[in-house]
């Protein structure tokens, strides 16, 4: 077990220290909520199930009986909440003799830091692993796959042929989610919502979003994606993406990227009665995944 002593920080029992640091830098705004929708739970894990409606409707010949259709089930998702928690002990001699205050001020920072780190890389590898085959969903494949089953066969959340992010691939991907069909193969008002990147395309997304004509050619033609508003809720950057080439459109799909909150975070302090060691510590317990993969569209690049 990991103990701060007096031997930790040896320079804080003397007076004369300038300044200290590597423990406290600015930190990202949070990027998690962007890439998920948030709910709240109350149990240990939450189910959502897959529901097929209807298909189109037959004619009915004159004096035939009408045709009687069912809806099935699909495929079940479950959300298990995980619960994460770091924490430090300290003993009583470092906390008498440390002369800076500011010194163990910071720790609670730095564990408020941890914890935020672990929730974002955790919401990011939902991402990052969206093409791993040993990553899957209710429908027994990927996040982001090419064969997602359903009652009228595979469809695609896939970019056709993968690309780099380019004006003409945004289009092509904007459309596939615009063309999205139901279970039972029916049109649905799938629409791009924001657009996703990692660090490495940022100034690209926005050269090709934001420009007023279309971007990098001499045709005197309008920024068609930036006239039609094709993500009306902007370019998300994320700084926990792990690839430098993959990029994922959000839908308007109701129960698609999802995120649970089972125990918010706390922090909590104790004392040890027999060490007089102070200790402290963070929890909290959520889950990150999706219900229906019509919520993201993808490619990892190129």
């Amino acid at each position: 077990m990991a103990v701060i002593t007096t031997g930790a920080h040896p320079k804080a029992l003397w007076p004369g220290i300038k300044a200290w640091w590597g423990r406290s830098y600015s930190e990202h705004q949070e990027e998690f909520p962007d890439l998920f929708d948030q709910e709240t739970s109350d149990k240990a894990y939450e189910e959502d199930v897959e529901i097929s409606g209807f298909g189109l409707a037959p004619v009915k010949q004159q004096g035939s009986g009408i045709n009687y259709d069912t809806e099935s089930q699909g495929s079940v998702t479950r959300y298990t909440h995980v619960a994460y928690a770091l924490g430090y002990i300290v003993t009583w001699e470092e906390l008498r003799d440390d002369l800076y205050e500011v010194v163990s001020k910071r720790r609670a920072k730095q564990l408020a830091f941890s914890m935020r780190q672990t929730k974002e890389t955790i919401a990011a590898n939902v991402y990052n692993n969206a093409f791993s085959s040993s990553y899957t969903g209710g429908d027994g494949v990927s996040l982001i796959n090419t064969a997602h089953p359903t009652l009228t066969g595979n469809q695609s959340n896939q970019l056709t042929t993968a690309a780099d992010l380019s004006e003409a691939a945004i289009e092509d991907l904007s459309i596939q989610v615009m063309q999205a069909l139901n279970s039972r193969g029916l049109k649905i008002s799938l629409m791009p919502q924001s657009l996703h990147v990692p660090t490495q395309t940022w100034y690209e997304a926005n050269r090709i979003l934001k420009s007023v004509l279309q971007n990098d050619t001499a045709n005197n033609a309008i920024n068609v994606l930036k006239a039609t508003n094709v993500f009306p809720k902007g370019i998300k950057m994320n700084h926990y993406f792990t690839s430098a080439t993959a990029w994922f459109i959000r839908t308007n799909a109701p129960e698609g990227m999802k995120h649970y909150v089972r125990d918010p975070v706390s922090f909590d302090t104790d004392n040890d009665f027999d060490t007089k060691n102070a200790k402290a510590a963070s929890y909290e317990r959520y889950s990150f995944g999706w219900s229906d993969w019509r919520g993201a569209y993808g490619t990892p690049g190129v």
